[in-house]
């Protein structure tokens, strides 16, 4: 085999026995990858050896650069020289140390690096000749696999290790003080730190140099126009300042006190280096021989306005819309109650003077932003001051920031408050406002207890007639105190509510408790579990208030109200109702915010609650209470046959494995036997039948047609019976579907001549008792109407079907008789079905299901 020579390192140009040029083209005149990989090399160890020889130089430029460009200079003051000193010696030593330690890069250094991260040296192994057997076949392969392996240089990266020889990061701090010198100095700076270096060093001879500004100024406007602050030196020269009335405008005064000339308003400091000044009127300000022209533009009134009369609520709430606005926003509102006592029926009670009493002021609400056109609404509970239902002056006033006050024309008004109706009650109220009115009072209202409770068996209770009896002995005792008389009116109060309401007041409470809870849950992003347990309450909260009132409201006379013929807003139980499921859905759903927003809307509807009686009333004949007993009737069958018919689509499922293990509810789904199934068919069938038989009309072109469609309602009953005893669930479901619709048909003939009955018993009679009676016709938002919601159920489902446990589904005119237009049938199912994909606790398999639904729909 043939040997090579390396070259010894007295024949080697370079060091580390080799050359510095070897023989190869590879990186003859600086061509090629590896010529350029030797360069780059090179220069890293130019830069490594720099590194460690300078950084310390380096860092020490940067700490005395950083110092002059930040203008640190002049605060180190006699200390300053002999820091310049030590400073200037450091960086002569470094400089010394480095160039000492400076080492220059040979060529041979950079081919000697490169060539130690090339598997076997190849740029070595280049130079080399061959010692033994001249350059034949085999030595110029090893050359061919040697170059191909140095064609894979490239650049070493230089390591200075400069963390090693520092471990204390002197070099980053003095980094990190170059960077802060860049972004925030400036040459200013650095020539007033020179200056005050040669201030120290010839202080006779240093030039004086400017600091900063003389003076800094600022105009501030008042907080309420929401203007911004201005900053006076950044204004160019002869700019005219337009300024609010009561603008401060301070000013900072640098190099001793200076005369400020203006004639624009007071001044608020006594300070001569920081003068502040109120512009009350246009003029000018001058400082430093600087001038500024002030306008100050006038600060207009506010204006506000009273709306309508107020209004009263069910409740006994005063409600006094109104309007205001200003300029630059208003800053507070109030309505202020005053007694009229010229227009007071000074009798009974009423008679004597009344103690002094402060008037009443309310707080207007004002929203938090803009406040310059306010429109807002002032919703406040009276009833149980004194002068409730007393007349008296209502003045609305605003105010602006600077205190300007306005006032609206005063309204003379009875004060709204509650109204009772129950004698005794009513009897306690007065008792209580005269004892309010003056305590002079007293032995005229134990008097008339006196009265109220003579001979109580069937009148007053007897825990009610020990209360009535111990307020006698007080009234009597003696002279009656501030005190004493308070807690005797708010037990009159009290008394009065028990017997008007009956536990109406708890139930009203409780209700607005639940409405705070759930909306305070919903803000906070309460929990699934607490927002369903919390809106759960609430429907129970509704629903006993809204039957307590119902039963309050059949117990009184409403044509003897004091209110008759006031245009009242009307809701029905089952609008009530429709908006809570709407209400539930936004939440199953995850739309919080629309949730809300709606709670809110239902609190405010349930302020002016007046149940709208679905009964007939009185004035209806014989006929009328039959056919309403009828459609009752009917309406119960017809629930039962939709509860059928969804427990027969539950067994179909069941049989085809589809795995709704779930029914509409929510709850577990039992299976049940087609021929339990046929059996409960055969008892609505004939129950069908039985109720065919006593339905009223006979002989009437309605009645005819009402038990035409319960015929066929029956047939197509018994159909479905048929088919579940085969087991063909799909068969009885086509036939159930079809005894609905004809059951609604023969409900709709069934209202239409009810409807006709009772016509000429509604002629003659004023618009209150035919609105009464009118209830008989249910529209779209009444109780009985196919699609409202009835005991706290939308009647029908996205099918167009009643719900189980719906109410009485009474047809009267009403276009949902026929069903839902198929359009929005179709949309409700969608929305139904992708409701149901989207709850978690459903069956992995019923929600497979659903997706397969809404991709192919």
């Amino acid at each position: 085999m043939a040997l090579t020579r390396h070259h010894d390192a007295e024949e080697a140009p370079g060091a580390d026995g080799l050359r510095a040029q070897p023989d190869d083209d590879l990186i003859a005149e600086g061509r090629g990858p590896v010529a350029r990989a030797l360069r780059l090399t090179r220069w890293g160890m130019v830069w490594e050896r720099a590194a460690r020889a300078f950084w310390p130089l380096a860092a020490l430029v940067a700490v005395g650069f950083s110092i002059l460009w930040l203008g640190l200079a002049e605060p180190l003051g006699p200390a300053l020289p002999w820091t310049a000193g030590l400073w200037l010696a450091a960086v002569i030593v470094t400089a010394i140390r480095g160039g000492l330690h400076f080492v220059p890069v040979r060529d041979a250094d950079a081919l000697a690096r490169l060539d130690r991260t090339l598997p076997g040296r190849p740029l070595s192994a280049l130079s080399d000749r061959a010692a033994i057997g001249g350059e034949g076949a085999l030595w110029r392969a090893h050359l061919a696999q040697m170059r191909a392996a140095a064609l894979q240089a490239r650049p070493v990266p230089p390591d200075a290790q400069l963390a090693r020889r520092d471990p204390y990061a002197l070099r980053l701090a003095a980094m990190l003080a170059l960077v802060m010198a860049l972004i925030f100095g400036g040459a200013g700076q650095m020539g007033q730190g020179l200056s005050a270096i040669a201030a120290t060093m010839n202080p006779a001879a240093a030039p004086q140099v400017a600091t900063g500004p003389s003076w800094e100024g600022w105009a501030e406007p008042p907080a309420y126009t929401r203007r911004p602050t201005l900053y006076l030196n950044a204004l160019p020269e002869g700019e005219e300042l337009i300024l609010p009335k009561g603008s401060v405008l301070t000013f900072r005064l640098y190099g001793g006190a200076q005369e400020v000339a203006q004639d624009i308003g007071p001044s608020l400091s006594d300070d001569p280096l920081a003068p502040r000044i109120r512009a009350e009127d246009s003029g000018s300000v001058e400082l430093a021989g600087r001038r500024f022209r002030v306008e100050v533009l006038p600060d207009q009134p506010p204006v506000i306005r009273a709306g309508a009369a107020p209004m009263r609520r069910a409740d006994g709430r005063m409600v006094q819309d109104f309007t205001a606005e200003d300029d630059h926003g208003v800053i507070a509102a109030h309505a202020v109650i005053a007694l009229d006592l010229a227009a007071v029926d000074r009798r009974f009670g009423l008679a004597v003077a009344p103690e002094p009493r402060e008037d009443i002021e309310l707080t207007l609400p004002l929203p938090r932003g803009d406040r310059r056109q306010v429109q807002g609404q002032l919703v406040e509970d009276l009833a149980r001051h004194p002068w409730a239902n007393l007349p008296v002056t209502l003045t609305l006033r605003a105010q602006d920031g600077i205190e300007q006050v306005a006032h609206a024309p005063a309204m003379r008004l009875d004060l709204p408050g509650r109204r009772f109706f129950n004698p005794l009650a009513a009897a306690l109220i007065e008792i209580r406002r005269d004892l309010l009115w003056s305590r002079e009072n007293a032995r005229r209202s134990a008097q008339i207890l006196r009265a109220v409770t003579w001979r109580p068996e069937g009148f007053v209770e007897h825990a009610l007639y020990a209360e009535l009896r111990s307020a006698v002995t007080l009234l009597e005792s003696g002279p009656l105190t501030p005190e004493a008389r308070d807690r005797l009116a708010e037990a009159l109060w009290q008394a009065a509510l028990e017997l008007e309401d009956g536990g109406l007041a708890d139930a009203l409470a409780r209700m607005r408790e639940a409405q705070e809870k759930l909306s305070e849950a919903i803000r906070n992003g309460a929990s699934p579990d607490e927002i369903q347990r919390l809106m759960d309450e609430l429907r129970e909260a509704t629903e006993a208030h809204t039957r307590m009132l119902a039963e309050q409201s059949q117990r009184q006379d409403r044509t003897d109200s004091p209110d008759r013929g006031q245009k009242g807003q009307q809701i029905t139980g089952d609008q009530i109702q429709q908006m809570m499921d709407e209400i539930q859905r936004l939440m199953n759903e995850g739309r919080m915010a629309e949730a809300a927003a709606l709670l809110e809307q239902f609190n405010r509807m349930m302020e002016n609650l007046q149940v709208q009686q679905g009964e007939g009333g009185e004035g209806h004949g014989q006929g009328s209470g039959e056919g309403n007993q009828s459609m009752n009737r009917l309406a119960d069958t017809l629930r039962e046959q939709q509860r059928l018919s969804d427990d027969a689509f539950r067994e179909m499922q069941r049989q085809f494995g589809q795995g709704f293990g779930q029914d509409q509810d929510g709850d577990q789904a039992e299976g049940t036997s087609p021929g339990e199934l046929a059996e409960r068919q055969r008892e609505l069938r004939e129950e069908l039948g039985r109720q065919r038989g006593l339905m009223p009309g006979q002989g009437s072109e309605a009645g005819d047609r009402a038990r035409r469609q319960l015929d066929e309602a029956g047939r197509a009953m018994e159909d479905a019976e048929d088919a579940l005893r085969r087991g063909d669930t799909g068969e009885a479901l086509q036939r159930q579907a079809d005894a609905i619709q004809s059951m609604r048909e023969g409900m709709r003939a069934l209202g239409d001549m009810l409807a006709g009955d009772q016509a000429p018993a509604q002629q003659g009679e004023g618009q209150d008792r035919a609105e009464a009676q009118g209830a008989q016709q249910p529209g779209p938002d009444q109780p009985g109407a196919q699609g409202a919601p009835v005991d706290g159920r939308p009647q029908l489902d996205p099918l167009g079907r009643p719900r189980p446990g719906s109410g009485s589904v009474i047809t009267g005119g009403d276009p949902l008789a026929e069903g839902l237009d198929p359009a929005r049938r179709a949309r409700d199912l969608l929305d139904e079905i992708r409701r149901r994909s989207g709850e978690i606790a459903r069956p992995r398999e019923e929600r497979d299901y659903l997706g397969r639904l809404l991709e192919r729909f």
